[in-house]
Formats: C-alpha cells, sequence, structure tokens
C-alpha cells in the first residue's frame, strides 16, 4: 500500500475553530441567558391580586422540584423593605412542589413584591417577580435588576466552559476508542496523542471553570464572586457540585488511561501482550467514560421530569454514542492529514463503528425526543422543539456527508486503485517538481562561498524559509497523488465542521426548558391566572364618610366563591371601632368595564344589626370587576365607593 505525507492541518483547522467561535457566540447570544427548566405554575397570592387583609405567607408552586435557600423568597413593601420573616416553609405533597415564607404582623395596605431565586433539579437557575396588593394598590419603589439570573458575563463564560466540557469529552472519549478499537497504532502517532491529551486537559479546565463559576451563575451574578470561598463551599453540598467534584476524580482514572493507552501500549511489541492490555485499557476506559457521562445524567435533564430511572441510563449512551462518533471523527480527521499513512482497514472499522453509534442516537434521541417534547404542538410551538428540529435537520446533512466518507472509504478499498498506478502519480509529480526545486535552492545557496566565508545569518534564514516552501510543494503533491485519500480528507473536514454546529445547537438545546414543561406550565398559567385568590373567597374592606350623623365606618365584603357564576354575598358595615353600624340602606353594582357589562344592581337583603347578604349573584365572565357599594346613613346623607377586583 502506498503511504503519502500531507500538509499540516494549519488552515483547515484554523477554520474549523473560527466557525466554532462564530457559531457559538451567535448560538449563546440568541439564547435566554437562564433558561428555565423547572417553571413558577402558581402563587397564593396571585399575581395582580387584591387581598382584603394581609396573608399570613407567600406560597410559590413549581413545575418541577427546586433548590431553595434562605434567601430563595423576598417579599419587599412598598418603599423597598424586606416584608417577610425569611423562613423558607417546605410545603411539599405528593407530586406538588410547594415553598413558602412567612409574613411579618402588622403590614400596611399596598402593593408588595414578590421577587424569588432558585435552582431547578437539572441544575439550571431560575428567577421571576411578581406583585400583590393589600386593601388597594400603590405606587411602590422596588426596582429589580433587569439582568436573569444566570445570565451576563458569568452566564456567558458558564455556557462556554459547557460547550468545552461536551467537545472536550467527545474528543477524549471518542479519540480512546478510536485508537484502541480501530488503529492500535495510532497510539504512538504523536498528533494523535496530543489531540486526547488536549482533549483532557480541556475537559479538566472547562469542569474547574464550571465549579468556580457556579456560585455567581445561580447566584449574585458576579464574576468576583468566583473565588469565594463560602459560595464554593454551597456549591459543593448540591447536586450539581457533587457531580462536578465526582467528574473531577473521574478525569484523574482517565488520565491512568492516557499514561497507559499512549504509554505501555503504545510500546508492547508482544501480540499476546499487547491483546492482553487492549482489553483490559477497553474494559477500565468504557467504565471510566461511562462514569463521566453519568455526571452529565445525574445532574441535569435526565434526572429529572417523567420517567428519570429510564432517561439517565439512555442518557449515558447517547454521550457514549455522540463520543464515539464525533470524538473518533475528529481523531481521524487528525490522523488524515498529519499522519496520513493510517491504514484504509482503521477508516473501515471506524466507519462501523460510526455507523453503530448513529443506530445508538437514533433509539436513544427518539425517547428523550418524546420525553422532553411530548406533542406535536411543542416540537413546533416551543423554543425547545424548534432547537430538536434544527438538530434533526444537521443530523440529517451529517449523515449525508458520513454516506459519502463511505463512499470514498470504499473507493480506497478498490482493488483497481492499485499501488502501480498512486506510484506513478506520485513520480510523475516528482518530475514535474525536481527542476522547480533545484532552481529554488540554487538561488539561495552559493557552495564556493559558503566555503570561503562565515555564513550569513539573514541568508541562511532566507534558505531555511525556501526548503519550508520546497518541502510544502513536494507534500502536496504527493497528497494529490492519492485522489480517494483526499476526496476522504475533504468529506471528513466538511463532517467535522457540521458535527462542530451540531454540538453548539446540542449546548443551547440542553440549557433550553424542554417543550413538554412550557406546554405544561402554559396551560397550568392559563388556568390559575383566573382566579384573584385561590381557594378562598373575595374579601375587600371599603372605609366611607357621608358626612352625617353616624356618617363614617367601614364596609366588608366577601363574595364566595369568587369565581363566575352563582356566589353568595355577604356586606358588613361597621364603626371605626369595630363595632355593627345599622344603616338604612345598602346596594351593590358591579361593572365589567373591560367588556361593557353593567352596572349589574344587587339588593342584599338584611339579616341582623350590620349584616346584609344576597344569594346566588351571578358572574357571567372572569375579568377586572369594579365593585361599587353605596350606603345610605341618613335620608339625606349616602356615598358610594368602590374597588377593582379580579373575579374568575
Amino acid at each position: 500500500m502506498t503511504t503519502t505525507t500531507a500538509p499540516r492541518l494549519g488552515t483547515a483547522a484554523a477554520r474549523l475553530l473560527i466557525l466554532a467561535a462564530a457559531l457559538l457566540g451567535t448560538l449563546l447570544a440568541g439564547a435566554a441567558p437562564a433558561s428555565a427548566h423547572a417553571a413558577l405554575t402558581g402563587s397564593d397570592p396571585r399575581d395582580g391580586a387584591v387581598v382584603a387583609t394581609a396573608p399570613k405567607e407567600v406560597n410559590l408552586t413549581f413545575s418541577e422540584q427546586v433548590a431553595m435557600s434562605a434567601d430563595s423568597i423576598r417579599v419587599l413593601d412598598p418603599a423597598g423593605r424586606r416584608a417577610d420573616t425569611g423562613e423558607i416553609r417546605d410545603l411539599c405533597s405528593g407530586s406538588v412542589v410547594r415553598y413558602g415564607v412567612g409574613l411579618r404582623a402588622g403590614l400596611p395596605d399596598g402593593t408588595y413584591t414578590v421577587a424569588w431565586q432558585t435552582v431547578s433539579a437539572d441544575s439550571h437557575p431560575i428567577a421571576g417577580a411578581f406583585t400583590f396588593s393589600i386593601g388597594a394598590p400603590s405606587t411602590t419603589s422596588v426596582a429589580l435588576p433587569e439582568q436573569n439570573a444566570g445570565g451576563g458575563i458569568v452566564g456567558a463564560l458558564y455556557g462556554i466552559a459547557r460547550y468545552l466540557s461536551y467537545a472536550a469529552f467527545a474528543v477524549l472519549v471518542g479519540g480512546g476508542a478510536f485508537v484502541l478499537a480501530c488503529w492500535p497504532r495510532g497510539a504512538s502517532v504523536r498528533p494523535v496523542q496530543r489531540t486526547v491529551v488536549r482533549g483532557w486537559l480541556t475537559l479538566t479546565v472547562a469542569t474547574l471553570a464550571m465549579l468556580l463559576l457556579r456560585s455567581p451563575y445561580t447566584g449574585s451574578g458576579e464574576l468576583a464572586d468566583a473565588f469565594d470561598l463560602a459560595g464554593l463551599k454551597s456549591v459543593l453540598e448540591t447536586k450539581t457540585g457533587a457531580a462536578l467534584t465526582s467528574r473531577l476524580l473521574l478525569l484523574g482514572a482517565a488520565a491512568l488511561f492516557v499514561a497507559v493507552l499512549f504509554g505501555s501500549y503504545a510500546r508492547r511489541t508482544d501480540p499476546k501482550e499487547r491483546k492482553d492490555l487492549a482489553f483490559g485499557l477497553g474494559l477500565g476506559g468504557t467504565v471510566v467514560a461511562a462514569g463521566i457521562a453519568g455526571t452529565w445524567a445525574l445532574a441535569e435533564h435526565a434526572s429529572t421530569g417523567i420517567q428519570p430511572g429510564i432517561a439517565m441510563p439512555v442518557d449515558i449512551l447517547h454521550l457514549l454514542a455522540v463520543a464515539a462518533w464525533l470524538g473518533g471523527l475528529t481523531v481521524l480527521l487528525v490522523a488524515l492529514y498529519r499522519a496520513p499513512s493510517v491504514e484504509r482497514s482503521a477508516v473501515e472499522r471506524f466507519s462501523k463503528v460510526a455507523f453503530g453509534s448513529v443506530l445508538v442516537l437514533a433509539a436513544t434521541g427518539l425517547y428523550q425526543s418524546w420525553r422532553q417534547v411530548g406533542s406535536w404542538s411543542a416540537l413546533t410551538g416551543t423554543r425547545y422543539g424548534q432547537l430538536l428540529l434544527v438538530k434533526i435537520g444537521l443530523m440529517a446533512v451529517l449523515l449525508g456527508i458520513a454516506w459519502v466518507s463511505r463512499r470514498w472509504i470504499q473507493r480506497l478499498a478498490d482493488p483497481t486503485s492499485t499501488e502501480e498506478l498512486t506510484e506513478a502519480k506520485a513520480a510523475e509529480a516528482d518530475e514535474e517538481g525536481e527542476a522547480d526545486e533545484a532552481v529554488i535552492i540554487d538561488t539561495v545557496s552559493d557552495p564556493e562561498s559558503a566555503s570561503d566565508t562565515a555564513p550569513d545569518p539573514e541568508r541562511a534564514a532566507q534558505l531555511a524559509r525556501q526548503r519550508a516552501a520546497v518541502a510544502t510543494a513536494r507534500r502536496k503533491r504527493e497528497r494529490d497523488a492519492d485522489p480517494e485519500r483526499a476526496g476522504l480528507r475533504r468529506s471528513v473536514l466538511t463532517e467535522a465542521a457540521v458535527a462542530v454546529v451540531l454540538l453548539a445547537v446540542t449546548t443551547v438545546l440542553t440549557s433550553t426548558e424542554p417543550g413538554r414543561t412550557e406546554e405544561e406550565t402554559g396551560r397550568a398559567g392559563s388556568a390559575a391566572g383566573s382566579a384573584a385568590v385561590p381557594d378562598r373567597p373575595v374579601d375587600i374592606r371599603l372605609p366611607f364618610d357621608t358626612g352625617g350623623v353616624d356618617g363614617k365606618g367601614v364596609v366588608r365584603l366577601s363574595l364566595d366563591p369568587g369565581r363566575t357564576g352563582a356566589n353568595a354575598l355577604h356586606l358588613f358595615v361597621e364603626r371605626p371601632n369595630g363595632k355593627p353600624l345599622d344603616v338604612p340602606e345598602v346596594k351593590v353594582a358591579l361593572t365589567l368595564e373591560a367588556k361593557d357589562v353593567g352596572p349589574l344592581p344587587v339588593a342584599p337583603d338584611r339579616i341582623q344589626t350590620g349584616h346584609w347578604s344576597a344569594s346566588g349573584v351571578q358572574i357571567p365572565m372572569a375579568g377586572e370587576w369594579k365593585i361599587q357599594v353605596t350606603v345610605r346613613t341618613s335620608d339625606i346623607d349616602q356615598t358610594t365607593i368602590d374597588k377593582n377586583v379580579k373575579i374568575g
């Protein structure tokens, strides 16, 4: 078999890196800084609710489990002061994920802001805010930060580290598998060794960076807090911190694997010893690789949602298949450019490994897609589903290019492409270039002058440049003498470029709220948004002053259950000291101004001193209703007071 020498990777690698950087920047810029996987599905009080009296606590309900800290829920009064006790209560029950915080006693009327920030079960920070009012809405001086949780420079750096960790994992695991399963001789090839070792170094550095950035990423967002030891300690106590620490420990075992692979294994010459060592390396390497892949499965998407017991091993298989295909492809590309003597049989073996990896990817990807999307509407109507469609399209393109590469491999193995023909082409190319090389060398070297005088440094440098140019030209001619191998190099390079794009899309996909969760959250939000106060009647308090004798007091009105349809209305008229006040007449009217409905009159019946009621009060539709109460304290003294409340 004819062996050839090809040019350095240089330009191709530079283009690939530029493409990776540009694409990663575009995707990270277009993605939401903190794509939430858990979501707020309800609260008590609701967003925008007006309650008659201050509640004892504020409750938040989430779509999945979250990690709460002492400062995860803050309630701020209209002046921006803390109105909560700071004591987070776990109110979870069964599948309901609910947490609450107690409120201080004696809160004045006005608009209160609830700001919350936590971390979802799949490691992504989430945050939000809403308001409710006690008595009546008021102005508020609360200014919440505009930056979302996980955004800013810290979020960008964390996203880059995540991307690099995925890519480096693929190179480390796929490169080692390529050497062991496809090209054992590659264990002694320097460019291959450097590629796999750089994969290990990159994964280690990226994991350390994520561990340091984790505290500001999920908390303050300040880069300086990356070196806060207290924050690092709190991170180590979380599920994500444990996963990252485990990954670092497993990378220590991976370093031993790499050292043996490129050390003892590469130097072994005895076939039996080499085979036994290869078996041990394959078994141990698979365990370590599965363990590293498990640090993602145990801390991210697969660990939460439906069927986590199935999803986690499926996710590990998916990551291993990606690494075997794309990581092996990377090492193959390096071998084709930097060590083009790679045997054709090795390329054929990798083609079979890649085909098996694609089958695993198809099966595991189908399950993951069903689990995270759940419906056709979520596939096209959510950001996660749209990104998944892009990923599927890129996979189709990648498979098409892989098919072209396989055709080149078949041509390499075709007996009609004989070594004699290749050698003849190379010899013809050498003859064409010999004269040019001689002219180049003669112009910069003068043997007679070199023997009489000391070497000229400038002339020596020029000679070195010319010799390098001659060597490059020779390698190009030798490479072009093997068109099948050149075609394979081009198709593999294109395949690697598409793989870079695919990996970037996958990285963004893993930090995007799954379509199933987004749709469920939307449905829960729509159903919950119709209620002003959940599971209790609408209660309002209306002070009045008619201006006459006994003209001051308070009207307390209760509408039960405070929903559309029939309601029971109870109305209490009290003096300022809280004692019942007997008045001649009380009237109520309901108006939905947004729909031009009303006023709908209600004539309550007097039950006893200070107490009136009416049954069967019909609320025809949900919305923000104006409740008007007219109080007459004498023949000539009366007043009308009103308040807007949301009624479902």
